[in-house]
């Protein structure tokens, strides 16, 4: 049976044996995913611990956890920060999903010249990377930033961190720094504006397929 895990921040101080009082995490537990006493679960707090946690006790107000046994946390190897210009309906919430599974670290969301969709929920967005976090076993949870021009995102990150744009080309660079930013246009593409931006600050411009994606 595959086990659960929950991100439980760091307010909830995970001991080796406690009682949880969490009230939407036992609304989930009960109502949802129909837990019972003798079954487990993995509670981390995406700072220093994960733990595997037997239910000895669950109650409609609170659990009784007992630890069976300290994982090793399960992080990224790179840091990577994802500048992507917001996209029509919920494909925002496809990107912040999938990309939290493959590594990225920081989400920056941005408005172009031919970004169309401008609204963004930053609080549904920091729940989606929680979950996802949660569902493909990673330990640290990504931050997401609210949306900016994309001149303010390139002012603010350039002297930071070594900034890619993907761009369709026919340079095939690699990318050799364990800090990196992607930045990825809009579903018009680039303006002429942008791309001189972009010239002027001498960024290298990567391409994952000969094709439009």
């Amino acid at each position: 049976m595959r086990i659960h895990r929950f991100f439980v921040g760091t307010d909830l101080k995970l001991k080796k044996d406690f009682w949880l009082h969490d009230e939407a995490m036992l609304w989930q537990w009960n109502r949802v995913l129909r837990f019972h006493g003798g079954q487990e679960v993995i509670l981390f707090d995406g700072v220093k611990t994960e733990r595997l946690y037997k239910i000895e006790n669950l109650k409609k107000t609170e659990a009784h956890l007992v630890m069976i046994t300290e994982i090793e946390p399960s992080m990224p190897k790179k840091h990577i920060y994802l500048f992507w210009s917001l996209l029509k309906k919920d494909n925002n919430e496809l990107i912040l999903q999938k990309a939290t599974e493959l590594g990225v670290s920081t989400f920056v969301p941005l408005i172009t010249d031919r970004t169309i969709k401008k609204d963004f929920n930053h609080e549904r967005a920091k729940k989606v990377v929680i979950e996802a976090s949660e569902q493909c076993g990673r330990f640290n949870i990504p931050s997401v930033r609210e949306p900016m021009r994309l001149q303010t995102a390139i002012d603010d990150y350039k002297t930071k961190i070594q900034i890619y744009v993907c761009h369709k080309s026919d340079e095939k660079n690699q990318i050799t720094s364990d800090k990196v930013g992607l930045i990825i246009g809009p579903e018009g593409g680039w303006s002429d504006a942008e791309l001189a931006i972009f010239a002027r600050e001498n960024f290298t411009s990567i391409s994952f397929s000969d094709f439009t994606l």
